[in-house]
């Protein structure tokens, strides 16, 4: 079967008669690309979906055409800065990372953060927040969130939708709930404050931000994109189950529905703890996780995953930075394999095998090349995935 029917298949619940292997490279490429780390089977490889077509596996991906240094996901919508202006001034370092300073200038106003992309380690880090001191920014806050919309580029996605074509799907990653939103702009720590200390001013502010969302929602639903996300780390730890209750189940319930309608499927970005929202995430209408992690960097197995999230649930994952780290001979990858494909069975019509998150920088190439070799070995009978 074809990578895209077979994930097709998934996103249909339907048994593809093979495991369906969607890895993340994203960061890991990157990484060896601007460091001259590249191994020489991927030398011709100019991105991550290059890397892919060149190892044959499956492509579900939302981060395919996302730019590594300059942010964490997006890229196929664009804010609309009708309402007000955006200054962008990037500086490259001598030592190569990317210096990067936004500025919103509003009419009552203006709000700045900046960004840095550190060479070394290929991450974004956030050095100053756009909100800061929400008892003197507030005001500013209210108006930047009230005046904010996406544009969606339909063009570009189908390029890349074209680029990949029988490979697999293009998830457009390009979505954050409300609670996520002040997360990006001020932090946890401060997002639980601004909560405590201003319910009725932060609820306006997180439903103009669900508000603008669902209306690009809308943009990729009607443009025909098959599966969308929300890039809001699921972690129980900043996501606590009455937090997504109150501040985030009208988006998840809203963007499912506006999803179903038009024959799309709406994912959840997670990181770390999700057992306790599991069951509370499906009961949305929420079609799946990506990344479900398991212990120790999680709590739950993923098989107990299945079980919790009822049986229409979609869990990517199976593959954590520790596997790509630790397992360093064929033999412990073979191994690791056979038991997790033994295990998720059951599941195998909406499991995506991929990384719980990223793959590590630090990931050898043959370790790569080892979880590709098991997986064509033991998930796809007689080769049957690598049909090109």
């Amino acid at each position: 079967m074809h990578s895209r029917h077979a994930t097709e298949s998934i996103l249909r619940r339907e048994d593809p008669g093979r495991v369906v292997y969607a890895p993340n490279y994203w960061q890991w490429f990157s990484h060896q690309q601007r460091h001259g780390l590249l191994p020489e089977q991927l030398a011709s490889c100019n991105d991550q979906l290059d890397m892919l077509n060149e190892l044959g596996v499956d492509v579900f991906s939302r981060n395919i055409y996302c730019d590594q240094r300059r942010c964490w996901f997006g890229g196929l919508s664009s804010e609309d800065n009708s309402d007000f202006e955006c200054e962008t001034v990037e500086l490259e370092q001598v030592n190569g990372d990317l210096h990067i300073e936004r500025t919103y200038h509003l009419p009552s106003g203006s709000l700045t953060e900046r960004l840095r992309h550190v060479f070394r380690e290929s991450t974004l880090v956030q050095e100053k927040f756009l909100i800061d001191d929400y008892d003197e920014q507030l005001t500013l806050l209210e108006e930047f969130v009230e005046r904010r919309r996406w544009t969606f580029n339909p063009d570009l996605w189908r390029q890349w939708t074209d680029r990949t074509g029988d490979r697999g799907i293009i998830c457009a990653g390009e979505l954050f709930s409300p609670l996520k939103l002040l997360h990006l702009v001020m932090g946890p720590e401060n997002t639980t404050f601004l909560l405590v200390d201003e319910p009725e001013r932060a609820r306006a502010i997180l439903q103009a931000h669900e508000d603008a969302q669902l209306d690009l929602v809308r943009q990729m639903a009607l443009a025909g994109v098959p599966s969308m996300m929300a890039m809001d780390n699921l972690d129980t730890v900043f996501h606590t189950p009455q937090y997504v209750e109150d501040y985030c189940a009208s988006f998840y319930q809203n963007a499912s529905a506006i999803c179903h309608a038009h024959g799309s499927t709406f994912f959840i970005h997670a990181c770390g703890n999700q057992k306790e929202n599991l069951g509370r995430i499906s009961s949305y209408g929420v079609d799946g996780l990506e990344g479900v992690a398991y212990p120790p960097l999680g709590n739950i197995e993923l098989d107990q995953a299945f079980k919790a999230s009822g049986d229409r649930f979609i869990i990517t994952g199976g593959i954590s930075a520790m596997e790509t780290r630790d397992l360093q001979s064929r033999q412990a990858v073979f191994d690791y394999v056979g038991e997790l494909f033994e295990r998720l069975r059951p599941y195998r019509h909406r499991f995506f095998l991929a990384a719980s998150c990223n793959t590590a920088i630090n990931a050898s190439w043959d370790t790569l090349l080892h979880f590709r070799d098991a997986w064509k070995e033991l998930g796809c009978p007689g080769h049957a995935g690598q049909s090109d």
